[in-house]
């Protein structure tokens, strides 16, 4: 099995290294996935790719990002930024798979209402695990804004073309921020489970005492021990419960620090240290930033 990493940099290099020959735009590509083909050669290789891709198939394509496989079910749909990297671990026919595959490079965005604001769909960082399940009506939806988007760069390309197309694919990826939105509310024993976790680590954390060797944790550190990506659980939380992973970390070191500034006879920069901060001001800063008040301010007036 190979261990070799290729790099993709452009449409142009993804349509030649797997011959679907000349793309018809230089930034944006629509494939179908039954086009897609691996050679026993190719097993193991990694990709290591600048573009993005939405991907629609009907069933295992044997593809892996990290760990995890994509294993496809009808009507799923995976998001992948850029850097991201990628294997294939079985063989594949033409025409095994079926769905659609779109590649777009961040050149094609820069500049557009949707350049600036692509860091808000954040399940182009969600695991694969963590797809998007569309019923037929969705899917319908998506694979709209799939041929829309196709038949406009097919077209002769004009002075109007760039802003089409960005239009139908900002519309695609607002359409999966709805459906994404009903998912997490159609799985809602699920969120409500992830949510009850997450405070339970959270609890463990401070009762082991781990701030003291390890600092303030990070949302990594959660998503890690609940097995879900970083912006997938931020994502969660933030639905079920208003507030971000973030939020709900330092609202609980704070309530931790009122207890200990109304318990002990520490110092600020004894609790400070305690709670897990390097610099003391950050504690300080902290905590006036969520209670309008410092910590000796709050003791004193307590």
């Amino acid at each position: 099995m190979s261990e070799e990493i290729v790099k993709i940099k452009s449409i142009n290099q993804l349509h030649e290294m797997m011959g679907w020959g000349k793309p018809k735009h230089p930034l944006i590509t629509v494939v179908e996935a039954e086009r897609l083909v691996v050679s026993e050669q190719e097993l193991g290789v990694k990709f290591l790719s600048d573009l993005y891709s939405i991907s629609l198939k009907d069933k295992d394509c044997g593809v892996e990002y990290g760990r995890n496989t994509l294993d496809f079910e009808e009507g799923v749909l995976i998001f992948t930024g850029p850097k991201q990297i990628a294997s294939v671990t079985k063989v594949i026919e033409l025409g095994d798979i079926h769905g659609w595959m779109l590649y777009f490079h961040p050149d094609l965005i820069h500049g557009t209402h949707l350049g600036q604001h692509i860091q808000e769909y954040t399940f182009f960082d969600y695991d694969v695990f963590e797809a998007l399940h569309l019923s037929e009506e969705e899917e319908k939806k998506i694979v709209d804004c799939i041929q829309s988007i196709k038949h406009e760069y097919e077209q002769r390309i004009d002075n109007h073309s760039q802003r089409v197309i960005v239009s139908n694919l900002e519309l695609l990826l607002n359409y999966s921020l709805r459906y994404y939105e009903r998912q997490f509310n159609t799985r809602k024993k699920q969120s409500t489970g992830v949510v009850t976790q997450f405070q339970r680590e959270l609890n463990q954390y401070f009762a082991a005492n781990l701030q003291e060797k390890n600092g303030l944790p990070s949302i990594k550190y959660f998503s890690d021990k609940i097995h879900l990506s970083t912006h997938y659980l931020s994502d969660l939380l933030k639905k079920e419960t208003g507030r971000a992973a973030k939020d709900h970390i330092n609202d609980f070191v704070v309530e931790k620090a009122k207890n200990l500034l109304l318990g002990t006879n520490e110092t600020i920069t004894e609790i400070a240290y305690d709670l897990g901060f390097n610099y003391p001001h950050y504690f300080t800063r902290l905590f006036k930033s969520r209670t309008g008040v410092t910590p000796l301010e709050f003791r004193n007036l307590n």
